[in-house]
């Protein structure tokens, strides 16, 4: 395959996912900058591995490439806390989070209400662990399939539901918590 084909096929197949894949890299790190040289190195490591892809979903294999990439970047660049527990759900329930609801009338107030809750909703969904905000986000944000997801991430279906519901349950908690 020639230079030219290789740039067509890589407009063709990863160019329309970009926006996707700077806002998973966003996600996953938490930063702009940190984001936009994650997806840089994932361009490049897609851009390299053209000849393997076979077809198929390439949204899902551009996101693969996107994750994959970020965790690497995560490795090198941030320091990882390790916590040991007996129960996980108990530490997730201990954890703050912030909700948001939903403003109804498009006024200059009802619009800055909606704003600070759009900023709540995304810091709690930035506290979420790094595996249930990468499913919710895949999910609820990129619009994903369960399918898909599981293709991404590399896990069996099952924990893709069960992640998604985990990650949604400690946002409503949240939500609920705020409205007391």
């Amino acid at each position: 395959m020639s230079g030219e084909d290789d740039g067509k096929r890589f407009s063709e197949l990863v160019m329309p996912h970009l926006g996707d894949a700077y806002a998973l890299a966003h996600w996953l790190t938490g930063r702009d900058t940190d984001a936009e040289d994650v997806v840089q190195e994932a361009c490049l490591r897609a851009f390299r591995a053209l000849a393997g892809f076979s077809g198929g979903n390439s949204r899902a294999w551009t996101l693969t490439i996107v994750r994959h990439t970020a965790y690497s970047w995560l490795a090198k660049n941030r320091r990882q806390t390790v916590v040991a527990v007996d129960d996980l759900e108990a530490v997730e329930r201990a954890q703050p989070l912030h909700g948001s609801d939903a403003a109804t009338r498009p006024t200059p107030e009802t619009e800055l209400i909606a704003k600070a809750d759009a900023e709540r909703l995304t810091a709690a969904i930035a506290t979420l662990p790094l595996q249930f905000r990468e499913t919710l986000v895949l999910r609820d944000i990129q619009g994903l399939d369960y399918r898909e997801i599981a293709e991404v991430t590399a896990v069996p279906i099952g924990t893709v539901m069960s992640r998604l519901a985990r990650a949604r349950r400690r946002l409503i908690d949240s939500i609920r918590a705020d409205e007391t």
